[in-house]
């Protein structure tokens, strides 16, 4: 375009103002007249063959919603008046290095308004990142594995410990039941201030972090609280962001847990060394009694652990005796100087409770490993406890066992195993003897499981493997006695007595109403007894007190094998272990074990009324009961018929063993024997207590089937089950 068209400068017209023109000149140009800038127009431009001149926008950042805006205005409104107040002072503490005015080493240094600011900027962040971690920290929901979990603790009958079982040897208390001098003696050697303090100490924290930064090492400044967020909630691990996690979630507890349930949680989680948590199994570990038997001497010794049971257990050695010695001293002092004590009851304690050298609560893993398996089965059947509650622990299971006869039926069978290794080396490689005692009330007060449970995980005592043998003739009697007998075809049931006559030959066919009792391969089925003696005539009461075969296989058929089956399983055999009913049932082709066993001869003994056994008679779980559904008793059979079949043992007993027993003593029992010898058995009672022995062999490296004994179990009159019955009751 022509140039007086875009700018223009009309030089002419600053001539003419330029000093010593003639004044009279004309007044310069107007501004449009001198320099014009001319802003063409997008319209005015010349358009490209193509393009649209609409397309063009214009470019910037768009403006801010109202809303923002305003805020923005707002906010700037307010702290405009701020600020300039501020500003003169910011002024003053920005660093201006080197500083004007000074000399030498000062004009690097920071003036005090300098120093000032620096540290109340430091404290304003510190605080606000205080109050945002407090704010974001959660209390986590799920607990550590070892904060929850719990061992379980058996017990004999008379109430002394027996075994544990799990990982951990814990079990929660209740804050009620531990006394005040062991939560004191606690607080004194830990944390004295415990029920005043903000859940934190801050001296204690900064130490802490002090030398875990500043020197590479760590060093507790815990107080009970931050100590139990860490046993419960996080690891062990020393490091300053556990330390700090641990600080802001015990801030938190410390506001919604009372303090006395935090002490309470703090005793049972804590560690005591001997592989016990809580200060419960500590108590019973030590000192092998609960911990509300504790006395202030022995709650200070137990405190001094807290420290570390490595270094402060008075048995380790004599190093450790001297160190625990001395903080337990120091504790009872601690006591004393707080209040929790008085001086008169701390000159009382002036000698050293030295705690028991071994922890009580063990696992043998022999004997008592079977007997926890029983009891654990029974317990949580029992009191319907799952696997996972049970697993998490915490139950004091107390049995029913007794020590004294679990002892001597131990030692019983030991000596009959080293006996046989001796005698018949071969044979005794596969030998299992199985053993258990019954009350008459179904307690179960002994059992032989096997020569040791790790090794042998299987219990012989409840194991269903071999037959019963001549043992099963008691319940035969006892069906023939309570329902009667049916000699003919659609006949009435007629009564038998014990003074009824059977005929006791070795041969004798086995009839039926329609006539002799055919098998499938078509022979008919005759009896044979023992030696295949025969007897002629005899009456029941003579052939069971003889172990008579004959008679009772006939005596089976009269009565019903379903009845006979009935007896059995009402008088305590499981319906699982009953043989095919066939005439072979009476001869005893049923395979119960020999606590089933024990129980049904208690039947007997306790006038037909049974109770199913059961080895646990209760269950507390932290000390609160826990319900168990104890068997009741019911009539198996009638009392006469029981009266009349213990009558009959006590007689088989005497012929067998004329000086086995004190004459006074209301002995009965029975001897088992199997036709391919496979199983020897020997049952009885005396004093109420049923016992049940069994000796067998099976190869469990070739198969189950069991093998003939081969004189392992001894002769007639040299019977091995009843050497271990006789030991076992008392009277070997």
């Amino acid at each position: 375009m022509p140039p007086d068209e875009t700018m223009q400068l009309n030089v002419d017209a600053l001539r003419r103002n330029t000093p010593g023109e003639d004044a009279g000149a004309p007044a310069p140009p107007k501004p449009d007249q001198t320099m014009a800038l001319r802003v063409l127009r997008s319209n005015d431009l010349p358009r490209t063959p193509g393009r649209r001149a609409d397309r063009r926008k214009p470019r910037g950042k768009a403006a801010p919603p109202p809303a923002v805006a305003r805020a923005t205005a707002t906010a700037a409104r307010h702290l405009a008046p701020l600020a300039a107040r501020i500003s003169p002072y910011a002024r003053k503490l920005r660093p201006v290095y080197p500083r004007p005015g000074r000399t030498g080493w000062r004009r690097w240094t920071p003036s005090w308004r300098q120093w000032l600011g620096a540290w109340l900027t430091a404290f304003g962040l510190t605080g606000v990142f205080m109050v945002a971690a407090y704010a974001t920290t959660d209390i986590p929901e799920n607990l550590n594995t070892y904060a929850t979990q719990q061992d379980n603790v058996y017990f004999w009958s008379d109430g002394t410990p027996m075994a544990r079982t799990g990982w951990v040897q814990r079990q929660a208390m209740p804050l009620k039941d531990i006394p005040e001098d062991v939560r004191w003696a606690v607080l004194a050697a830990e944390n004295e201030n415990f029920y005043t303090d903000p859940g934190i100490s801050f001296k204690g924290i900064t130490r802490a972090l002090w030398r875990t930064v500043g020197e590479g090492d760590t060093e507790g400044g815990s107080t009970i609280t931050q100590q139990y967020v860490k046993n419960v909630y996080l690891t062990q691990n020393q490091t300053v962001s556990r330390k700090f996690t641990e600080a802001m979630i015990a801030l938190k507890l410390d506001n919604r847990m009372s303090k006395d349930d935090i002490l309470e949680g703090y005793l049972n989680t804590s560690w005591f060394g001997r592989g016990t948590y809580g200060i419960q199994r500590a108590a019973q570990a030590y000192y092998g009694k609960d911990v509300s038997k504790l006395n202030a001497s022995e709650a200070a010794c137990l405190a001094g652990l807290l420290k570390g049971a490595g270094l402060y257990d008075p048995t380790l050695s004599k190093a450790n005796h001297q160190r625990a010695v001395e903080r337990w001293s120091w504790i009872l002092d601690r006591m004393v100087k707080i209040g929790k004590l008085s001086p008169q009851e701390r000159a009382k304690y002036t000698k050293f409770p030295d705690p028991l050298k071994s922890n009580p609560l063990y696992d043998t893993g022999e004997q008592s490993d079977y007997l926890v398996e029983l009891a654990s089965q029974y317990a949580k059947k029992a009191a319907h406890i799952t696997d996972k509650q049970f697993d998490l622990g915490g139950y004091q299971i107390y049995t029913t066992f007794d020590r004294k006869r679990e002892n001597a039926l131990t030692k019983a069978v030991t000596q009959a195993r080293e006996q046989a290794k001796k005698d018949h080396p071969a044979e005794a490689k596969a030998a299992h003897y199985g053993a258990a005692s019954v009350s008459a009330d179904g307690r179960i007060l002994a059992v032989y499981g096997g020569p040791d449970h790790r090794t042998q995980g299987y219990n012989e005592s409840n194991a269903t493997t071999v037959q019963a043998g001549s043992a099963f003739q008691p319940f035969v009697y006892a069906a023939g006695l309570e329902h009667g007998v049916v000699k003919e075809r659609n006949g009435i049931p007629a009564p038998i007595t014990p003074e009824t006559v059977y005929d006791g030959d070795d041969g004798h066919i086995v009839t039926t109403p329609e006539g002799p009792y055919w098998d499938r391969s078509g022979k008919r089925v005759k009896a044979h007894n023992d030696g295949g003696k025969s007897y002629g005539d005899i009456t029941l009461d003579q052939a069971l007190a003889r172990s008579v075969n004959a008679p009772f296989m006939q005596l089976g058929m009269d009565a019903g094998l379903a009845k006979v089956t009935r007896t059995a399983e009402a008088a305590g055999l499981l319906p699982s272990s009953i043989g095919p009913q066939v005439p072979a049932l009476s001869m005893g082709n049923s395979t119960p074990s020999a606590i089933r066993m024990a129980g049904g001869y208690a039947t007997f003994a306790a006038s037909g009324k049974h109770t199913e056994p059961y080895s646990v008679r209760r269950i507390t779980r932290n000390g609160a009961e826990v319900a168990v559904a104890t068997p009741r008793a019911h009539l198996a059979v009638g009392t006469e018929v029981a009266d009349d079949v213990s009558r009959a043992l006590r007689e088989s007993f005497r012929i067998a063993h004329p000086n086995g027993a004190p004459a006074t003593a209301q002995v009965a029992g029975k001897a088992g024997t199997t036709g391919n010898d496979t199983a020897s058995w020997y049952a009885g009672t005396a004093s109420s207590v049923s016992t049940a022995v069994v000796v067998y062999r099976i190869d469990l490296a070739k198969s189950l089937e069991p093998l003939p004994l081969k004189g392992l179990a001894g002769t007639t009159t040299d019977s091995v089950p009843y050497t271990v019955w006789s030991g076992a009751m008392g009277f070997g």
